[in-house]
């Protein structure tokens, strides 16, 4: 996915005084004044979305404090005991492996969903977040702190169909989504994976992917393939029963489902009624969901 800077909504230098609540001042400093504070006194910020921090480039950070300072202040609130971190954990953790003993730094007070949103967007507008990161920051947001999808949209300046398709990545198998953490694998290319019905199957086309370093327009043609391919394998052995016969087309019609909605789908079948289950990951999913059923009722 292209991420330009430009397009994240406000932008995080418009979005972080428009959520300012009243921000505290420390010993007569003015709201807006930059004040050195021990590293010691701060805590990170337990809502930062980013959970791995590049070592080489820490290292690279920390050398270019040691010789400049820090020239950009962090953000923080007060907390219980000190202080806690809004905005800039990568230059307090370069400061901490520089030695320093304090930070300058800006004081601000937030509630926790605003300090999540403002890491968020710290981290997206850097490009710092890999694709499991934000899309588990996404889930959050929509509901723990009960965002609507338009909303967060809106502010993130990505589609509704972008942040769908981002959280749907927490579907699929582990080992894939510890592919995607790690780099070997791009959404693009794990997106159509989660169309194949088993982890198992998951996993193999990963493999495959990284091995083989398929485009994501391969990847896509890869999985057609293999369902359509599925789909007539299904098809050929000769049913001997009545009951044989119901399950097979039970089968073809989930398979058929599955791929229209893009959702795990199941039918059950009883003796006088029966339903369909479709899977959804979230509240944005279940809204893709809902779109589609009622685009079609309609």
């Amino acid at each position: 996915m292209s991420r330009q800077k430009l397009g994240l909504g406000k932008g995080l230098g418009a979005l972080i005084p428009e959520l300012h609540t009243g921000a505290a001042s420390t010993e007569g400093n003015a709201r807006d004044s930059t004040v050195e504070i021990p590293l010691s006194k701060i805590k990170p910020n337990p809502h930062q979305p980013r959970k791995d921090f590049d070592k080489e480039k820490l290292k690279e950070l920390a050398e270019t404090i040691q010789q400049y300072g820090v020239l950009q202040p962090v953000i923080v609130q007060k907390a219980a005991e000190g202080f806690l971190l809004v905005t800039g954990e990568r230059r307090y953790r370069a400061a901490l492996q520089a030695g320093l003993q304090t930070i300058p730094a800006l004081i601000r007070e937030y509630d926790t969903r605003q300090i999540m949103e403002i890491a968020l967007v710290e981290n997206l507008q850097r490009e710092d977040l890999n694709p499991l990161e934000e899309a588990t920051a996404y889930k959050k947001l929509l509901e723990e702190y009960n965002y609507l999808q338009e909303d967060l949209a809106q502010k993130l300046g990505r589609s509704r169909a972008a942040i769908a398709n981002t959280v749907r990545l927490l579907a699929l198998d582990e080992d894939v989504q510890n592919y995607l953490a790690a780099g070997s694998l791009n959404a693009g290319q794990a997106r159509p994976l989660l169309a194949l019905s088993s982890a198992d199957e998951q996993r193999t086309f990963a493999a495959k992917i990284i091995k083989e370093k398929l485009s994501v327009r391969q990847v896509e043609k890869l999985v057609k393939a293999h369902l359509k391919k599925d789909a007539l394998q299904n098809k050929i052995p000769e049913p001997s029963s009545e009951k044989q016969i119901q399950e097979l087309y039970l089968k073809e019609c989930a398979e058929k489902l599955r791929r229209s909605y893009g959702t795990r789908v199941v039918i059950k079948h009883g003796p006088r009624e029966g339903k369909v289950e479709l899977s959804f990951y979230g509240e944005e999913d279940l809204e893709r969901l809902m779109e589609i059923l009622l685009n079609a009722s309609s």
